[in-house]
């Protein structure tokens, strides 16, 4: 009994009423009484604590005790089962009996695990239990592809990465295997998340909403999509224009949480600047709409970035062009110097900048020191603002663009001035 303390008592009490709590809520109103409750679930609970203290080693008596809670909750089941339709909304069927098998489990996992486990296990129970109807629709939200998408982006993760040698295999460049395709599921992560929020959130409706997820997904390919947009209906030019500009704003804070899962010391060291050119970007993108003279008020709908970041083809290509940046790098650092990686850095941001960041920022360019690598990765996205100025005028005409083409071209001014105030000091 050494196992029982009062400590550990009054949280698995606490825990378990607060299980029961919530099950009693979500069934309150049903018109069949169910196994388990407020009062229930407690003893249920101290029941496999105090077996589970008897006869700690091979846990004899914890199990009979699971057993005879099993062949107490069959009979239940069983009448759901054969039960032809559900006489209300709430009938759920094999929940019931797996709320009381966590209660139950709850006893020895309060005994024998910190606190935080205990409380975990019980949060995480109570919210399966009570988002049931949204968890529903969020599984009809998702198509049949995404899931099919996810598990092979899953299988690439969490089978293939760690078989990877993390030890250079040629001379090109100092990248491993291993931290091109760490790269690759991070970029793709990251991508797929904003990818999946835009889907799953009512953004058609918001053009706002549609800006920051298309930024934090790709602020390039956001951007064609509102100039595309903001050619087809001109009249509320100003709504797309602050959403192309606000997009841009949200690639900085990206270019943050990606250089920081690689590398936190020059995350730590762009931190300042990357939010002051977020900031600003918020402030133009701000100006673009309150200066400018709407027509027609209201937000417009605006589609959703092209393409699932996780495919495969796209992981592949990622992967093709962060080694060819990375050996670039490496000639280009080793004929010319920092001035070299700069010039490079200015020519790949009229492309995707993501390969060439993460492979400044793991190490992939020999001599490279974090101030020069600081300065590379702010011209690179000082560079990308202006190929997204030329898109803005490509997609949507001088006229209707000179808003946001003014905007980007003064992010892109005051990205450079950064990069030349650190390259001063």
């Amino acid at each position: 009994m050494e196992l029982l303390s009062v400590e550990k008592l009054s949280i698995l009490v606490g825990l378990s009423f607060f299980l029961g709590l919530s099950f009693e809520g979500f069934y309150w109103n049903s018109a069949c009484s169910r196994p388990g409750g407020i009062r229930t679930f407690p003893l249920i609970s101290l029941c496999g604590a105090i077996l589970y203290a008897l006869e700690p080693k091979y846990a004899v008596a914890f199990c009979v005790g699971l057993i005879v809670l099993g062949v107490w909750l069959y009979p239940y089941y069983r009448a759901e089962v054969a039960r032809e339709g559900p006489t209300d909304g709430n009938a759920d069927g094999i929940m019931v009996p797996l709320c009381n098998v966590v209660a139950y489990l709850l006893g020895p996992v309060a005994l024998l695990q910190p606190p935080w486990f205990a409380i975990g296990l019980t949060v995480a129970a109570v919210l399966l239990l009570r988002a049931r109807d949204q968890l529903h629709s969020l599984a009809q939200k998702i198509p049949g592809q995404e899931i099919i998408t996810l598990a092979q982006f899953l299988v690439l993760a969490g089978v293939v990465l760690p078989l990877l040698p993390n030890q250079p295999v040629t001379k090109l460049t100092a990248i491993t295997p291993f931290q091109v395709w760490l790269a690759v599921v991070v970029v793709s992560s990251l991508s797929y998340g904003s990818y999946l929020l835009h889907k799953l959130l009512p953004a058609e409706g918001s053009l706002f909403l549609t800006s920051v997820l298309g930024g934090l997904y790709s602020s390039t390919a956001t951007s064609v999509v509102l100039a595309r947009r903001l050619k087809q209906d001109p009249a509320n030019r100003h709504e797309f224009q602050s959403g192309i500009v606000l997009a841009t704003a949200q690639m900085y804070l990206r270019l943050g949480a990606v250089v920081a899962i690689f590398n936190l010391p020059l995350a730590l060291r762009l931190s300042l600047p990357l939010t002051m050119l977020a900031a600003a970007g918020g402030c133009l993108a701000t100006a673009c709409l309150w200066f400018g003279r709407r027509v027609e008020q209201g937000e417009h709908a605006a589609g959703p970035p092209p393409g699932n970041p996780l495919e495969l083809t796209a992981a592949l290509i990622f992967a093709v062009l962060f080694v060819g940046v990375s050996a670039a790098s490496t000639w280009v650092k080793q004929q010319f110097g920092h001035a070299g990686i700069y010039w490079l850095a200015a020519i790949v941001g009229v492309t995707d900048i993501d390969p060439f960041v993460l492979s400044v920022a793991q190490g992939g360019v020999a001599g490279l020191d974090q101030s020069a690598t600081a300065i590379a990765i702010l011209i690179a996205a000082s560079s990308n603002n202006a190929l997204k100025a030329i898109y803005s005028i490509v997609f949507a005409g001088w006229q209707r663009s000179m808003g946001v083409v003014a905007a980007l071209l003064a992010l892109t001014v005051l990205g450079g001035g950064v990069a030349a105030w650190l390259a001063s000091t």
